[in-house]
C-alpha cells in the first residue's frame, strides 16, 4: 500500500496523534484521520520521531568487509530508527578522493535501508600532511559536506587551518578526532587511578583539550566551522562551552557509551571495552550528560566501530579499539538521559535528528514530523525493557559492550521516505 496511517503516536512525546504517510510524504497529522485506503499501524503508548542522524558510523566498506558493509551496517541503522548515517573515510583504501566517495554514497542508494552520507578524508591516506580532493569530493554526485580524519588526528595546526580555510567555500565542516598523538603514545586506558592500579599506559584527557582549544581558536581565526568528534572529558566540555560563548562556530558530539560507561569496567580486562577515547570517570559521564542537556554538546553521535571476532577476542593489549552502536544507540540515550529527567522525547530528536542532519546537511532528514515533510520516521516503543543479545543484530560485528545488559525501550517501526524498512522490529 502507498499509504500508512500510524495512529495513536506521541509524536515527539506529547500528545497521541495520528500520521499519514502517502508515498514519501507525511499527507497528515491530526487525530481521528480516516484508515480507508491505509495501512494501520498500531501505536497507542508509542513515541513517534524524525528518522535519525548518525555523524559518525564507520561502515567499513570498501578494504574491511569482515567487520562490516554499507548494506549491513545500513540494515543495523534501520533496526536502530536511523534513516541517515554518514559514512568514516577510514576505509580501505582511503574515502579522500570523489571516486572512493562516490562508490559509498552509491552503495548505500543501493541497500535501500538507509541514506549514506559519505565523509571525506582530510588529508591524504589519514597521513596528516598533505590536504586530500576536497573541493572534488563537495563536487562529485555525493557531495561531501564533512570532512575529517577520524581514526586519526589532524595534528598539525597548519594543515588543519588549510582545512578550515578549504570548506569555508562552500560551508563545509571539519570533524575532529582530537588526540595529540605523542601524549597518547602507548595509551591503553584511560589515564588514573584506574590506569595505575592495572599498570596500563594512560590516555591523559588533556590529549583531547588540548587539541580542542587549538582548533576552536583556529576556528575562530579562520571564520570556519569546526566539529569535535566523540567528546569525553569534562575539561573538554569547559573548552566547549567557552568557545560558544565567544560565538565561535563549534559543534560537539558526545557517543552513547560515553554517556553510560565508566574506565571501572576495564578491570575486567575485557577488551569490549577498549575505545577511543577510552571510557573515562564517573565525573566526566555526569559532566557529558549535563552538557548534552543544556546544549553544550550538540548532538549524539554512535562511533559505530565494528571488529571482527579475533580482532576483540584476543588480550587487551592486542585488541582493536571500538564499539558497535547503531542498534543501542536509542536505548542507552534514553536510559541516561530521558529515564533519569534530563531530556524529554523532543531533547532526544533534537539531538539525534535534527541537529546532526543541519550539521550535515543531511537534505530531508531531521525535519519536523509535520504534513509536506519527507516521510523519514522511526517509531519507539518506550515502555519495553529488555537485554541486550548481539545474536540478533544486523550488523555484521558483534563486539558490544552491552551483551547481557538491560536496556530500555526498543525502535519497532522505521520508514525511510515513506517505504517502511523495519516492521514490528523485523527488518523487510
Amino acid at each position: 500500500m502507498s499509504k500508512t496511517l500510524i495512529r495513536g503516536a506521541k509524536v515527539l512525546g506529547g500528545d497521541p496523534q495520528d500520521v499519514l504517510i502517502d508515498g514519501a510524504v507525511v499527507e497528515a497529522v491530526g487525530r481521528n484521520l480516516p484508515a480507508e485506503g491505509a495501512e494501520v499501524v498500531e501505536a497507542v503508548g508509542k513515541v513517534l520521531l524524525p528518522g535519525l542522524v548518525d555523524l559518525h558510523t564507520h561502515l567499513r566498506e570498501p578494504g574491511r568487509e569482515d567487520s562490516e558493509t554499507v548494506l549491513t551496517g545500513t540494515r543495523a541503522a534501520a533496526s536502530g530508527g536511523y534513516t541517515n548515517v554518514f559514512a568514516m573515510a577510514n576505509t580501505f583504501p582511503v574515502a579522500d578522493t570523489a571516486g572512493v566517495v562516490e562508490q559509498v554514497w552509491r552503495l548505500g542508494q543501493e541497500s535501500g535501508y538507509c541514506d549514506v552520507q559519505p565523509i571525506g578524508a582530510v588529508t591524504v591516506g589519514l597521513e596528516g600532511a598533505k590536504l586530500a580532493e576536497l573541493g572534488a569530493m563537495h563536487e562529485s554526485a555525493a557531495g561531501v559536506t564533512v570532512f575529517s580524519d577520524d581514526g586519526k588526528c589532524v595534528h598539525d595546526a597548519v594543515i588543519m587551518r588549510r582545512a578550515l580555510e578549504y570548506v569555508k567555500a562552500f560551508d563545509g565542516v571539519v570533524a575532529q578526532h582530537a588526540q595529540e598523538p605523542r601524549l597518547t603514545e602507548g595509551a591503553q586506558m584511560n589515564e588514573g587511578v584506574v590506569s595505575a592500579e592495572l599498570g596500563l599506559g594512560g590516555w591523559p584527557a588533556v590529549a583531547e583539550e588540548s587539541v580542542i582549544a587549538r582548533d576552536v581558536l583556529l576556528a575562530e581565526h579562520v571564520g570556519s566551522r569546526v566539529h569535535i568528534c566523540h567528546l569525553s572529558t569534562a575539561g573538554s566540555v569547559e573548552i566547549v562551552r567557552w568557545a560558544k560563548s565567544r560565538g565561535i562556530d563549534v559543534t560537539a558530539e558526545v557517543t552513547p557509551h560515553h554517556l553510560l560507561l565508566t574506565d571501572e569496567l576495564v578491570r575486567s580486562y575485557n577488551p569490549v571495552y577498549k575505545v577511543n577515547p577510552p571510557l573515562r570517570t564517573e565525573r566526566d559521564v555526569m559532566a557529558l550528560r549535563e552538557a548534552l542537556a543544556d546544549g553544550t554538546i550538540d548532538i549524539v553521535a554512535t562511533d559505530h566501530a565494528p571488529h571482527p571476532h579475533e580482532d576483540k577476542d584476543c588480550e587487551w593489549a592486542a585488541a582493536a579499539m571500538g564499539m558497535v552502536g547503531l542498534e543501542t544507540a536509542l536505548s542507552v540515550v534514553q536510559e541516561t538521559m530521558v529515564d533519569t529527567g534530563l531530556l524529554d522525547w523532543a531533547g532526544v530528536a533534537d539531538r539525534m535528528s535534527f541537529k546532526p542532519a543541519q550539521i550535515g546537511q543531511a537534505t530531508g532528514h531531521g525535519r519536523p514530523v509535520s504534513a509536506g515533510e519527507p516521510a523519514n520516521l522511526t517509531l519507539v516503543e518506550s515502555a519495553y525493557r529488555g537485554q541486550v543479545d548481539p545474536a540478533g543484530f544486523a550488523s555484521r560485528s558483534r563486539n558490544t559492550p552491552y551483551e547481557g545488559r538491560e536496556l530500555p525501550g526498543r525502535v519497532t517501526h522505521t520508514w525511510l521516505r515513506g517505504k517502511a524498512t523495519l516492521v514490528d522490529g523485523k527488518l523487510t
